[in-house]
């Protein structure tokens, strides 16, 4: 059986139609999934027109935790993504070939047939991408499986790669395990960008072995590593090239500050505001304290309920409001007319691990910050204010609402010395060197 990608000429030209290049084995497939019967899935790659190679170096990107579709849905709000993003026009590099995670050709189509198409991939004689399929959703968890996963998976890219006409290309990936189990003799250096200590966040416990595994291989084959904090190095204490390049913001969105939506313009001030996924990294106990010191004011929450029960003891508390994820262009209307942005984070492994993207996003906006003592956001800025971990926040919110909003000169400031630009630079210099 063939499953053809629903959207595989979507956003191609003419010119560059023709017949669909289809991708792994039977064998490959068992191999992965450990079902000997499995029923291959042939794979398809959006191509560009293969080109002379230039001095600049190739590139192979990889998602870890998305899609160049599912990154298109979130607004590119996320670090992988806007490295992804970048690297298809970025003066560096040569040709470049993003490819996503393998994701489930079933429910592929099934998005497909409710009308729910990927968003097509900027396709030029630059950039290229690959997008595997398999039957199951999820990688495997035993070692064994995980091995071969990986080992199918890598030759996969490289196959796209080569019909690309690549040579020795750079690898930077945000997948642990494929930086961790890839082999890529047939590549140049290898790059790991961490953006998140996985070992250290729940969600992947299942995963835990491959991902220590994962993090021993990188020390072992010196891989170079640039992860977004010091306690992501730490962990993985590579022996190849690393670097702490922490989270940054696009210049572009925080030049003027948008519109915010109606529903937060009309609530009552002090402003108060959480940006963010809405996990149990969240302090509730400091929500509830603080809104009780400033009941004329508003808390709102923005972003998704991943877990509901965590935030039920906020549900009856008249000044915080809890809503859903807003579009990009909203956040930064959101940010432009809080009076102070909160990061109140529980200290764990996780935590101590992150640069949170809201921090910087916060300060571009020109919002005072109080927040939680963390290695990630000490250091920043002399407007954040920081409390204990589980501290109270009030005193500092009453200073941070007198220090008011940023001179617009600093802010503008503060947005070009923390610019995605300057952050990719200081990424490339460790994953081209030599090169």
């Amino acid at each position: 059986m063939r499953i053809a990608h629903p959207d595989s000429n979507r956003g191609r030209s003419p010119a560059s139609l023709g017949a669909v290049p289809w991708y792994s084995s039977r064998s490959d497939y068992a191999e992965a999934t450990e079902k000997p019967d499995a029923v291959a899935v042939r794979l398809p790659v959006a191509l560009a027109s293969v080109r002379p190679r230039t001095t600049r170096p190739d590139l192979i990107f990889t998602f870890a935790g998305t899609s160049w579709s599912g990154a298109a849905a979130r607004g590119f709000s996320f670090t992988e993504d806007r490295f992804a993003a970048a690297l298809t026009g970025h003066p560096r590099v040569g040709r470049v070939l993003v490819c996503d995670p393998f994701r489930s050709a079933p429910r592929k189509l099934a998005r497909a047939l409710l009308g729910r198409a990927d968003t097509p991939f900027p396709v030029s004689e630059r950039a290229a991408q690959h997008s595997p399929l398999r039957l199951r959703r999820r990688d495997p968890t035993s070692m064994r499986a995980v091995k071969r996963t990986y080992a199918a998976y890598e030759q996969g890219v490289r196959r796209a790669a080569l019909r690309q006409g690549f040579e020795r290309p750079v690898i930077v990936t945000a997948n642990p395990l494929l930086a961790g189990f890839g082999d890529f003799g047939w590549a140049g250096p290898v790059t790991y960008y961490g953006w998140d200590d996985v070992v250290a966040y729940e969600p992947r416990r299942r995963w835990l072995n491959a991902d220590l595994e994962a993090y021993r291989r990188i020390r072992v084959n010196r891989r170079r590593v640039v992860a977004v904090t010091r306690e992501i190095i730490d962990r993985i204490s590579p022996t190849g090239p690393n670097a702490v390049v922490p989270n940054a913001v696009n210049e572009e969105e925080w030049l003027e500050p948008t519109e915010p939506p109606r529903w937060f313009a009309e609530l009552p001030s002090p402003r108060l505001l959480y940006v963010g996924s809405l996990q149990s990294r969240i302090d509730v106990e400091q929500i509830r304290t603080l809104a009780a010191a400033f009941p004329e004011g508003s808390i709102a929450l923005v972003g998704p309920l991943q877990e509901p029960a965590h935030f039920a003891p906020l549900r009856d508390i008249p000044n915080v409001h809890i809503r859903p994820p807003v579009p990009r262009s909203a956040v930064t209307g959101l940010i432009g007319h809080a009076q102070v942005g909160l990061i109140p984070h529980v200290r764990s492994a996780l935590t101590e691990a992150m640069s949170p993207l809201k921090l910087y996003e916060y300060l571009a906006g020109g919002l005072p910050v109080v927040a939680v003592d963390l290695p990630g956001i000490a250091g920043i800025s002399n407007r954040v204010l920081l409390v204990p971990p589980g501290g109270e926040m009030e005193g500092a919110v009453r200073r941070a609402l007198l220090l008011g909003r940023e001179r617009e000169d600093r802010r503008l400031a503060f947005v070009a010395e923390h610019s995605w630009a300057r952050r990719f630079d200081s990424l490339l210099d460790i994953a081209l060197a030599g090169e």
